[in-house]
């Protein structure tokens, strides 16, 4: 066996192999690559949807297609990633800056694109293949510097200081289309510039897997290199099927972000020149709370705060259903953030504490690559309903899977008490 089984409780350790509150210097320089490479992502993510829906005129179901084909599309390069990371030694570093290279440089396609829809899907695949390459080795490299004991405060950490490139990312785009008299272009090439920058810290501040896992002993002389599980071999643990069928049961009846940003749009008949603003409110709720949700993921156990995540979710789904001006608007952004800082470092905090050092990349690869296969069947599911049905039906709908989901995933998760 390569993992724990469900029988041990892999996911929050004694509290003494912790680091007492210190954030390890690879989790800080990765935390920096991520603020510098979510402003370049995000001033084009930002503008996307209202481009492609009210600019080009994509019906629902061309863009719920679209939105869960690029997001899915990581998915087809993320088990690659994450076996390529895991060979020679840890090559983590080189292949999540391969990644982060690829990214920066679809901005340039979006730039040559010219508007041409073939040009654009091309451009965004690439953004998205380099997503896909750089996540595992990524959330690998944290967990391999961290003490299992501090992983939920470390991916909190990490998660922040992304997300505050995430909130400073509409503004730059915001702010590059006033002074340009909304010229696309000029979003492109400071992106670009911006995603490039990103891959210059991750070279000079960012050591490898090898170099960056702990605990930091001696090797012997005539040690043998660690068997490299595979994706089979992983896969035999219960654990790690229990938390990747959890994730994927949840991540099918999950809304895109960009439909719920549509919705508030058009349900609220928000002013269309504050739409690339809406992500602020969540991502700003998502910077305030990242830490302490993983804190507190720490210490009781990481399977509660996950689901009180998604429950927040649905709470949000329900509150779209009957919209009452402003405070609609408030609260579905904030119920959002909760719904991202109780989650996504938290499930890979799960996972991680699972794995060994010598299949971490691969592992959580294998995690991630399951919740992005079923939100691609989410968004594409939604589309389809919101098209044929309308946006009301269509919500409720995705209200009773999430709640069907949610009961079947607490079912499913390992129970993850502190020991």
């Amino acid at each position: 066996m390569y993992l724990a089984t469900t029988g041990r409780r892999t996911d929050a350790p004694a509290r003494p192999a912790g680091t007492g509150g210190r954030v390890p210097g690879t989790v800080l320089a990765l935390g920096a690559v991520s603020l510098v490479t979510d402003v370049s992502s995000e001033m084009v993510t930002a503008v996307l949807p209202l481009y492609l829906v009210l600019g080009l005129g994509l019906s629902p179901l061309q863009f719920g297609f679209l939105d869960g084909l690029f997001n899915g599309a990581t998915a087809l390069v993320r088990l690659l990633g994450g076996r390529l990371a895991d060979r020679g030694g840890g090559r983590h570093r080189s292949v999540a800056g391969a990644g982060y290279l690829l990214s920066a440089l679809s901005r340039l396609g979006l730039l040559l694109a010219g508007g041409a829809a073939g040009g654009i899907a091309a451009a965004l695949a690439a953004d998205r293949l380099g997503k896909g390459v750089r996540t595992a080795p990524r959330d690998a490299l944290i967990s391999l510097s961290t003490p299992p004991a501090d992983l939920g405060r470390a991916f909190g950490v990490h998660r922040a200081m992304d997300t505050t490139g995430a909130l400073l990312g509409p503004l730059a785009a915001f702010a590059v289309l006033r002074a340009t008299a909304d010229a696309y272009d000029a979003v492109f090439v400071v992106s670009f510039a911006t995603g490039l920058l990103g891959v210059l810290v991750l070279a000079l501040f960012v050591r490898d897997g090898a170099a960056a896992a702990l605990p930091k002993t001696p090797k012997p002389r005539a040690a043998p290199r660690p068997e490299r599980p595979t994706v089979r071999h992983l896969l035999r643990d219960p654990a790690l099927r229990r938390i990747t069928g959890a994730a994927a049961l949840l991540g099918a009846a999950t809304v895109g972000d960009s439909f719920l940003y549509l919705l508030l749009q058009r349900l609220l008949d928000l002013p269309t020149e504050v739409f690339p603003l809406l992500p602020l409110g969540a991502a700003a709720c998502y910077l305030l709370l990242a830490v302490p949700a993983g804190r507190l993921a720490d210490r009781t156990g990481r399977r509660t705060p996950f689901l009180v995540g998604h429950l927040a979710l649905l709470a949000g789904y329900l509150l779209l259903l009957v919209p009452t001006g402003p405070a609609t608007l408030v609260a579905v952004l904030v119920l959002l953030g909760v719904f991202y800082a109780s989650t996504d470092g938290v499930l890979m905090a799960l996972a991680g504490a699972a794995l060994p050092a010598s299949g971490r990349a691969g592992g959580l690869a294998v995690v991630q690559t399951g919740q992005a296969l079923a939100r691609l069947v989410g968004a594409a599911a939604f589309g389809a309903a919101w098209t044929w049905w309308g946006s009301g039906p269509a919500l409720a709908a995705a209200a009773l899977a999430l709640t069907a989901a949610l009961v079947a995933a607490r079912r499913i998760l390992p129970e993850g008490r502190p020991a």
